[in-house]
């Protein structure tokens, strides 16, 4: 006859094996739901990009004689480079070329450290200055419309950008940014993006950051679209453009 010792053995058996089957079927469901999610999310980045390619590539060829009248404008004025590029950092921390229409003296870069001491903005993080006396009259309308940011059509085009995102910082910003601040290099960073239309420069840095975190939890071509529609009003009102 079978003792109560290996009736006990079979039926913690027979009970760790439907404990394990059970939880087997929590992660097969667990597994699919992420896959679900991992293949929408894939979804949208292709459709991004390709929006991103499309748009930016349709840009360069319809704004090409803006270009050209702003490259003349810039020359005039004073005689300097048309162009300002500058080494940003865009997701995961790469590094990339950024470019602008140059909106500021040549010497702009070297003039910087003496004007540390008026930074405007109120976390110190980034440097902002609403009468800042580098910017030349012509670049000062360029910035007043954000027609200084044309160029960075081509780093949509080339994949070092996308439309919408968190603005690319620069490599001495990254290096004050806490832990929670990398977050928000967690995305490609965009011509334009939440706090872009909230105000822009007006917007403190710790809630430039709230924002972009929001933005990459969400990500989505409907949110994308909206945000663009929204950005041409926000240039035009100009709030927080210097």
């Amino acid at each position: 006859m079978e003792s109560f010792l290996e009736r006990s053995k079979d039926a913690d058996l027979a009970g760790l094996v439907k404990e394990l089957a059970a939880r087997s079927g929590r992660n097969r469901r667990r597994s699919l739901r992420l896959l679900a999610w991992r293949l929408t999310v894939s979804g949208s980045y292709a459709l991004k990009r390709f929006m991103d390619i499309v748009a930016s590539g349709l840009g360069l060829l319809a704004l090409s004689p803006l270009f050209l009248a702003i490259a003349a404008a810039i020359k005039i004025a004073d005689r300097g480079p048309v162009f300002f590029s500058q080494i940003r950092v865009g997701r995961y921390g790469r590094h990339f070329k950024f470019y602008k229409f140059r909106s500021m003296r040549a010497d702009a870069e070297e003039r910087k450290a003496e004007l540390m001491s008026k930074n405007e903005s109120a976390d110190g993080v980034i440097f902002k200055m609403k009468d800042d006396p580098r910017i030349t009259k012509v670049g000062r309308f360029l910035r007043r419309t954000s027609l200084d940011e044309l160029p960075q059509l081509w780093n949509v085009f080339i994949g070092d950008m996308s439309l919408v995102g968190p603005r690319p910082p620069v490599p001495s910003e990254v290096r004050e940014y806490t832990l929670e601040d990398r977050k928000r290099l967690d995305a490609v960073p965009g011509l334009t993006c939440l706090w872009q239309i909230k105000g822009r420069s007006d917007i403190p840095f710790r809630e430039q950051v709230e924002l972009d975190k929001a933005y990459i939890l969400a990500p989505g071509v409907w949110c994308d679209v909206k945000i663009l529609l929204k950005t041409i009003p926000a240039i035009i009102g100009g709030k927080g453009a210097y």
